[in-house]
């Protein structure tokens, strides 16, 4: 069987940046340009020239791309042709090879938000479309609640699609705008429009996520014969989102029956870039990933059953439907209470901790693990705190210092401009090779800002470990997780910090007390133990 091309078209940096609270930069939108280019989509739809500076600024500087880079606009405007229209004028002016205009497609949105006639309207559509293929353009027609419109008249809505396609459109992209249709009513309404006389082959899906199947009813229209699909990355999108290309690329190339029915034009080998360009998109975004996203979350190799684990030590397929590096993603064997033998072997193997099967230290190691996550530790992300518990339940974690005794405290009050400021102040004392150390440190920053109590006693620990102090040089607090993990009188605080080096090396740790600072400084402790049991081997790397 000859596979069809599949064509997929980006619109993260105009559709994704309608997400609440997204606004990218223009260096920003050049950024996710170059990482889609490099994935392999065919189409990037830049923005809407004209409609913002930065959407301006981009095409104006637009990085040079394999994929066809697209502005977007919308038709021409009643009673003006379409050359005298400086709208259209400002989206063809972008420069772009291809240009994608929305129209109305519903005749309730025609009569009602344009206030014109339903023929109006097709004629700005035949007359949009012919003036950029009169301009040695690609065109592209997205039907506006196109799904919602052939429900209430599906004559006049078919009438929008063959008014593009006969005026030289190369894709009609059908949309569900509201995002409320269901697979099985999308995979019917595109095959009565391939029916009309519009080829699947000039026919692309555009789905909105109002009820989370907007990558199930992209493939219910691909299965019918669509072959341009339209999303976002880690599916961006106003409201509840777009169709997710993240989820979306991997199942066309993965599983059947998109895996023998069309071909997406991304190589195997790229596809292993598409977990670092989801979390590349939440770093730019300045938000966590989503742990249990398909394919490309923390989670989504994430085995923390003991009987799951035992299988996936024999065979990954038992409980693992791809391999998750064909995708740039790790396999991860936490360590929990519902954890068995097999799990904690898995996990000290990748420490380098060889245990035999049936050592008495295993049952230990575990119960101090269920122990302890019953007072509120979680040790599922907190993987550097697991491997200390476990090394000293073996024996094999040596004691660098002592901790004796530390302090912090929080001052307000007024500085030089008459402003109330907070200062944090923190004293820890250790004990290094036999010799007392006192550190204090306070949390000011280079603009004399206070980082809090937390940052200070970060610093002041790691201020005078003696011959230590050069191996943890460059090591950082990266993020900080605080939750209560019960209520009332009895409530108690968990910690999960993550620490960094500067080449890189990322790790976490996880403190528990009633008090969020002894909290805090439990799980700092365990950090700067974790980087000194491993110095050599990452200065090695």
């Amino acid at each position: 069987m000859t596979k069809e091309r599949l064509y997929l078209y980006d619109t993260t940096l105009r559709d994704g940046q309608q997400t609440q609270g997204v606004q990218f930069s223009t260096a920003e939108k050049q950024q996710i340009a170059e990482a889609l280019d490099l994935l392999g989509v065919d189409y990037i739809e830049g923005g809407w020239p004209g409609a913002n500076p930065t959407d301006s600024a981009f095409f104006e500087a637009a990085p040079e791309t394999r994929a066809r880079m697209t502005a977007f606009g919308m038709t021409k405007r009643a009673g003006r042709s379409a050359e005298n229209d400086e709208v259209l004028a400002a989206v063809l002016n972008a420069g772009t090879g291809a240009v994608c205009l929305v129209g109305k497609s519903h005749d309730y949105h025609v009569t009602q938000a344009l206030g014109i006639t339903l023929e109006e309207n097709l004629e700005n559509i035949r007359a949009s479309i012919a003036h950029i293929v009169g301009q040695g353009r690609e065109a592209l027609f997205d039907a506006e609640h196109f799904f919602d419109g052939y429900a209430d008249n599906p004559d006049y809505a078919l009438a929008c699609c063959q008014a593009a396609y006969e005026a030289g459109a190369r894709w009609v992209v059908l949309c569900d705008t509201n995002g409320g249709c269901q697979p099985s009513r999308i995979r019917e309404v595109v095959q009565a429009v391939i029916a009309s006389g519009i080829p699947g082959g000039h026919l692309g899906i555009h789905c909105h996520n109002d009820t989370e199947q907007a990558v199930a009813c992209s493939l219910a229209a691909v299965e019918v014969g669509v072959r341009q699909v339209q999303g976002t990355l880690n599916g961006l999108g106003e409201r509840c989102g777009n169709a997710n290309l993240v989820t979306l690329i991997p199942t066309l190339m993965l599983k059947a029956p998109y895996v023998d029915l069309v071909d997406t034009g991304v190589s195997q080998d790229r596809l292993g870039d598409l977990t670092r360009i989801s979390r590349m998109l939440d770093e730019i975004l300045n938000r966590v990933p989503q742990k249990q996203a398909p394919y490309v979350g923390a989670s989504a190799f994430a085995h923390k059953a003991g009987l799951h684990a035992s299988a996936i030590l024999k065979d990954p397929s038992t409980y693992e439907h791809v391999d998750p590096a064909v995708v740039g993603n790790g396999r991860i064997i936490p360590m929990s209470n519902q954890a068995g033998q097999s799990n904690l072997r898995k996990r000290l193997m990748e420490a380098g901790i060889e245990v035999p099967k049936g050592d008495a230290a295993l049952p230990r190691i575990l119960e101090v693990i269920k122990e302890r996550e019953a007072q509120g530790y979680s040790y599922d992300t907190a993987q550097a705190s697991f491997e200390l518990l476990a090394r000293r339940e073996l024996g094999l974690c040596p004691e660098f210092f002592e901790v004796k005794r530390y302090r912090v405290s929080v001052e307000r009050r007024k500085n030089k401009y008459n402003q109330m400021v907070s200062l944090s102040e923190a004293v820890v004392v250790v004990v290094v090779d036999g010799d007392k150390r006192l550190s204090v440190s306070e949390s000011m920053d280079e603009t004399g800002s206070d980082r809090g109590p937390v940052n200070a006693l970060s610093k002041a620990l790691q201020k005078d470990l003696g011959r230590y102090s050069d191996q943890l040089a460059g090591m950082r607090l990266v993020d900080f997780k605080v939750r209560i993990t019960q209520g009332g009188t009895e409530a108690m605080t968990r910690v999960i910090i993550d620490s960094e080096d500067a080449s890189g090396h990322r790790w976490s740790t996880v403190g528990v007390s009633p008090n969020i600072i002894d909290a805090s400084f439990e799980a700092m402790l365990d950090a700067v133990n974790w980087r000194l049991l491993h110095a050599e081997t990452m200065a090695a790397e």
